[in-house]
């Protein structure tokens, strides 16, 4: 090869392999992408049934008072039945309202809850990062081959430092997500 034309190969050649970079990166980005969204929805539904089953304990609780006020105004109920009924309602509604054993009450049933909401928010801020890098490599891609057909060195250079931007927001998304807020 003679002419000039070894280095318009060479130089190809070298786009070539930062496209195939880019792309490996971007394959990444997107699996990491799809995994935190996934967990973000199964966090969700987790949290949304978490927080459905606390507020049947809270109606069930709200039944159990109504039921213990309108049985102590019977004016045929026996004194010590009612006392002994509304005793019994009242065991219920507190194990309603607190059950370490079970994990079943309405105060573990919210902390549960909202550490759902919690494992949510933090796969939702990964998701946001690897997005956002998976962007930045498409772009590098887009660029970096608009390079082979113009001969415009500064197209590689910018699909370059793209990539290395989608690295950092890949890399942020991976162990630093809350270091930049992006929602």
């Amino acid at each position: 090869m003679s002419g000039g034309h070894g280095a318009v190969d060479s130089s190809n050649k070298k786009v070539a392999l930062l496209i195939s970079v880019l792309a490996l990166f971007l394959a990444l980005g997107e699996t990491l992408a799809k995994s935190a969204q996934t967990e973000a929805l199964s966090a969700n539904v987790e949290s949304s049934n978490l927080w459905a089953y606390f507020q049947a304990r809270t109606i069930r609780t709200t039944i159990l008072k109504t039921a213990g006020e309108q049985i102590a105004l019977d004016p045929g109920a026996s004194p010590e039945a009612v006392k002994k009924q509304v005793e019994d309602w009242a065991k219920t509604m507190a194990r309603w309202d607190s059950d370490p054993s079970s994990g079943d009450g309405r105060k573990e049933l919210a902390a549960k809850a909202k550490k759902a909401e919690e494992k949510r928010d933090l796969a939702l801020e990964r998701y946001h990062h690897y997005e956002i890098g998976s962007a930045a490599f498409q772009i590098g891609i887009v660029l970096a081959s608009a390079q082979v057909i113009t001969g415009i060195a500064a197209l590689a250079f910018a699909g370059g430092a793209l990539g290395v931007a989608g690295i950092a927001m890949l890399a942020i998304g991976l162990f630093a997500p809350h270091a930049i807020h992006l929602v």
